[in-house]
């Protein structure tokens, strides 16, 4: 299986290779780059700082470099040296701020020797393959959700992972919360009997919320000003197109960069709910729905969005969403004998000081009674700091263990929300073959 990973990920990386080729000159050098050999990276003494470069400082990369440098700032335990965006205004304010170099180019960034690990922030379609650049030279690396664009991507990054032994934690912050963990022993312990069916929502309504967010109308490709953007290097592998300041400020709105509210929102619901349960499965089935039902502007992906999917392992997960309505739904887990409940105000990210257990006193037995009780059950939670999950990459960067959200786990969440989008621009039904490991149209042989 490893030296299967091994040539797929090489043939992955051609093909890549292939798709940049026609980018044009200014990015045929790392176009034409071939699968690296994998690199041990610089070796972290016990009172070395683990030194970090930012890939992408809009919204969400600024806000996690910032968040790095106050981890520095209270245990010297790392430190910020160097900002990259496609963006010179973006690049040059976080490395005024944050007094580190600011590059325009991201292969600076990786190529540094001084550098251990790299934070991912970029739209979607650059992902997989700055991680997995930075993973053939030798850096850790953290990688904003959604994992990636594809599934084929995701393939690709747990076998590097696997074949090069670097640390790769996903950045859905709310993994690290501990009522995930737990749930997942409430539910091995046997509170809520044989699994049953997993619910959650995503809900907003607001312009902003809407992925609509502030256009600067003097950014673009001419000249070389602040104002500059390299446009050609922003696009990557996706279709060329002329310059939109619509697609490159909101990108979140079209399907070349993202996945809408699968993989923007549902990625916080999915992938602690493989926590939750008994261990991160691949679905069997899964299917969506949804469409344009409020917000008629250029976008191409759904306000409204829903997904179901059956496991092999006979359970359910049922998520709901809409950027029109901002009301949630309990996040909770069914079981025969009881259900659990993480987050009663269906905010996943949101905090919360408990769970609940509420047993199903029909069916209970007197086994079941002696053990639990017949009443809900208040399991308290305690809460932890936002940059807990920036902390527990730092912490294996140092001690080469396994983070809280690790490729594994995302990969799976991946394929779930990945098939819901193409289901949905397909319009059918789509299957996982789990000996293959691909989407197919019809139910596989022996998976049921």
């Amino acid at each position: 299986m490893a030296e299967n990973d091994s040539v797929n990920r090489r043939d992955f990386m051609k093909k890549a290779a292939g798709v940049g080729a026609a980018m044009g000159a200014a990015t045929n050098a790392f176009a034409a780059r071939p699968a690296a050999k994998a690199s041990s990276g610089r070796v972290i003494g016990a009172n070395d700082k683990i030194n970090i470069g930012v890939i992408g400082v809009g919204g969400r990369g600024s806000y996690l470099a910032h968040t790095f440098a106050g981890i520095a700032e209270r245990t010297n335990d790392c430190k910020v040296v160097a900002v990259c965006d496609v963006y010179e205004k973006r690049k040059r304010k976080n490395a005024e701020k944050l007094k580190c170099e600011g590059f325009l180019d991201y292969r600076e960034v990786i190529s540094r020797p001084d550098i251990d690990a790299i934070v991912v922030a970029t739209p979607d379609h650059w992902h997989a393959r700055i991680a997995l650049e930075a993973m053939d030279q030798g850096k850790d690396v953290y990688l904003e959700k959604p994992m990636c664009h594809t599934i084929e991507e995701a393939k690709q990054l747990a076998s590097t992972v696997r074949e090069t032994k670097r640390v790769l934690q996903v950045g859905s912050q709310t993994t690290s919360a501990e009522q995930w963990w737990k749930a997942k022993k409430a539910i091995a312990d046997g509170m809520i009997g044989q699994m049953l069916m997993s619910q959650g929502s995503y809900h907003r309504n607001s312009v902003e919320g809407e992925w609509n967010w502030t256009i600067d109308p003097d950014a673009g490709p001419n000249g070389k000003d602040e104002n500059y953007i390299d446009w050609k290097m922003w696009l990557g592998s996706a279709p060329k197109r002329p310059f939109d300041a619509d697609r490159f400020f909101r990108f979140r709105k079209y399907w070349d960069y993202s996945g809408g509210i699968a993989t923007d929102l549902f990625f916080h619901v999915v992938a602690p709910l493989n926590i939750c349960w008994p261990e991160p499965q691949f679905p069997y089935r899964v299917m969506a729905s949804g469409g344009i039902y409020v917000f008629k502007d250029s976008r191409e992906v759904p306000d409204t969005f829903n997904l179901m999917a059956d496991f092999e392992k006979k359970h359910s997960l049922i998520l709901s969403s809409s950027m029109a309505n901002s009301q949630h739904i309990p996040g909770l887990i069914r079981g025969h004998e009881g259900t659990i409940i993480m987050v009663d105000h269906g905010q996943f990210e949101g905090e919360t000081d408990h769970i609940t257990v509420k047993p199903e006193k029909r069916v209970i037995n007197d086994e079941y009674k002696a053990k639990w009780g017949d009443s809900d059950i208040t399991i308290p939670v305690t809460e932890k700091p936002e940059w807990a999950h920036m902390q527990n990459f730092l912490d294996c960067v140092r001690s080469r263990q396994k983070p809280v959200l690790d490729v594994e786990t995302a990969f799976r969440a991946q394929v779930t929300i990945s098939m819901s989008v193409q289901s949905y621009r397909e319009g059918r039904v789509l299957y996982w073959d789990d000996k293959a490991m691909k989407v197919v149209p019809k139910p596989p042989k022996g998976q049921a």
